[in-house]
């Protein structure tokens, strides 16, 4: 363990280094570097109020140690730097520069037919209500229902700040087991829906080249088939390079509906370069965590024991009723505290 002083030392450079910059009348004139600069030192104040507040209560430990007579105050001193030292702990470790974007969520069915795209159509209100309760918005790019209820697919944008940083461990494979109000006979079946959770990004975020692009248009239907609309609005767009395909055909206009197939498609393809990153620089920690990949069972939802399950941090709730209306705190609190501990250890701290 190679100590939290390498990471303060590390962090005070980086401090001084980026005042100095905003100073220097070169970055100030620039105004986007000058944004880029401000939102970096805005990021860092945090932890170096932390630092310093840990260096100050560490000075005055050991002058307490080492006079006689502040010799009882030197308890009180020390909770006080090990609790600073905590924080700061989780203060430097590295945040997912996505964690302050807003989400782009694709929800599909998986096994199990109809009573699969019913389960589909739970989890959205699970996770629009979860939504609701942390004050952030949800806005509904596409949905493909079932004849039967539910969604075959639904794709919905969350926005607030910090989005991102909540949702992204609701990416992967969610099993339920419960009775279906088809089933005659009484018996439990095993269904499934998958979750893709993506940061949103900007147009300068991902540039797009347009040789890149097929564009299909063609007209819109609705469940069994039948035409919704006389014009051709519905559009499918094809990023040649990486053979990614959106379609988007819920809007009344092809134009509304090419600007919400974009936003699926810059927000694919920054997760498929995310992916690389991440499965590059920390292969480990992220098998531990879980990948957020769809094939990847992350939670089981018994409907007759009223229970969940994280597989991923094996905790277990009896009180799905509850999660289904979007009470998921408990779940991210604990997955979210899992991953600092991860990151810590990797850090060496």
């Amino acid at each position: 363990m190679a100590g939290i002083e390498p990471l303060v030392e590390e962090l005070e450079r980086s401090y001084a280094d980026l005042q100095a910059r905003l100073a220097d009348p070169a970055v100030y004139n620039d105004h986007r570097e000058a944004a880029d600069v401000g939102r970096r030192l805005k990021e860092l104040e945090g932890p170096y109020r932390l630092a310093v507040a840990w260096q100050g209560a560490r000075a005055d430990l050991a002058d307490a140690r080492d006079d006689p007579e502040l010799a009882s105050l030197a308890g009180d001193l020390e909770n006080d730097v090990e609790r600073l030292e905590e924080e700061l702990k989780l203060a430097l470790v590295e945040r997912d520069p996505a964690d302050a974007k807003d989400v782009i969520v694709e929800i599909r069915q998986g096994v199990g037919g109809d009573e699969a795209a019913i389960w589909a159509g739970d989890l959205y209100r699970m996770l629009t209500r979860y939504a609701e309760r942390r004050g952030f918005r949800t806005e509904v790019l596409s949905a493909n229902e079932s004849e039967s209820g539910g969604f075959k697919e639904v794709v919905f944008a969350v926005k607030g700040d910090g989005a991102f940083s909540v949702y992204k461990y609701e990416g992967g494979t969610h099993r339920v087991q419960r009775v279906p109000e088809t089933e005659s006979q009484g018996r439990i079946h095993t269904s499934t829906a998958t979750v893709a959770v993506m940061p949103e990004v900007e147009d300068v975020e991902v540039e797009i080249a347009e040789s890149d692009l097929k564009i299909d248009v063609y007209r819109s239907t609705g469940p069994g088939g039948q035409s919704v609309n006389t014009t051709d609005s519905a559009v499918r767009i094809t990023h040649m390079p990486t053979g990614l395909v959106v379609s988007m055909q819920d809007e009344k206009s092809q134009l509304q509906n090419r600007q919400k197939a974009m936003r699926v498609l810059r927000a694919r393809l920054y997760e498929l370069e995310r992916e690389k990153q991440q499965a590059e620089l920390a292969a480990t920690r992220k098998s531990q965590i879980g990948t957020g990949e769809r094939a990847e069972k992350i939670r089981t939802y018994n409907y007759p024991e009223n229970r969940i399950t994280d597989h991923r941090i094996k905790l277990t709730a009896h009180r799905l009723d509850q999660v289904l209306d979007g009470d998921l705190q408990e779940f991210t609190d604990a997955i979210q505290a899992e991953d600092r501990r991860l990151s810590l250890e990797a850090a060496g701290v």
